[in-house]
């Protein structure tokens, strides 16, 4: 399953390329999602066209995409950065969230099949080895895989793609919390929601949803404010 968002490198049936600006999006969005980028750090056209070899227009045109989703900021003076949240922005995003990752995986476990419960099982099992080891890329990567696997089946696209913009605005902030506290002060309520799937309860889904949410950016908010 590809994550919401995200595109093939070639067009279907096609062969052809995906075009630069959409490569160099992609990139740049997974840089971000994943904290390669820090809260507060100045990307710039000139730097972004060294490190990824590629054209000015590609960028600026990536560069735009990402301001709209809410992944980069204007600063002024013509300086875009990643996002630095306050306490306002995590309770806004705590609310979205549950808001609407509850209401995907309601919707999600009336259509799940049984193979699609073991490749989640699979993801956890692959982010309880990150959890153990320090896995911080591990970690961010497959937590973010289990939630875009199981959205992927609630048949739901808009309200899929609003989820994956918010994963956008606290990805960089959750890399620096992982990075300060290490993997294992995160919670994972990823085995209720795997429970809740197997037993077909979709009410029982949400509210392992909110609670993974909730956990998980209460972790963020105090590991921010414990870091400041």
């Amino acid at each position: 399953m590809r994550p919401p968002n995200s595109q093939p490198s070639e067009a279907s049936g096609s062969g052809a390329k995906a075009p630069a600006h959409e490569t160099v999006y992609q990139t740049l969005r997974k840089q971000i999602l994943f904290g390669d980028f820090a809260p507060g750090q100045a990307v710039t056209i000139q730097g972004l066209t060294g490190s990824l070899n590629v054209g000015m227009t590609p960028v600026r045109e990536a560069i735009r995409r990402l301001i709209s989703d809410g992944a980069l900021v204007f600063q002024g003076n013509r300086r875009v950065s990643v996002p630095i949240l306050c306490a306002s922005d995590i309770d806004e995003l705590n609310y979205a969230r549950k808001t609407i990752e509850c209401e995907i995986a309601r919707r999600a476990t009336s259509r799940v099949s049984p193979e699609d419960i073991l490749e989640l099982q699979a993801i956890d099992d692959a982010l309880d080895r990150a959890i153990s080891t320090g896995d911080v890329a591990g970690y961010l990567a497959q937590n973010y895989r289990f939630h875009t696997v199981l959205y992927s089946h609630a048949d739901a696209p808009v309200l899929t793609d609003l989820a994956d913009r918010l994963w956008l605005r606290f990805g960089p902030s959750l890399r620096v919390v992982c990075g300060r506290f290490g993997t294992q002060s995160f919670p994972d309520r990823h085995k209720d929601i795997l429970e809740a799937l197997r037993k077909a309860d979709s009410e029982l889904a949400a509210l392992a949803m909110g609670r993974d949410v909730a956990q998980g950016m209460e972790q963020v908010s105090l590991g921010l404010d414990e870091g400041n």
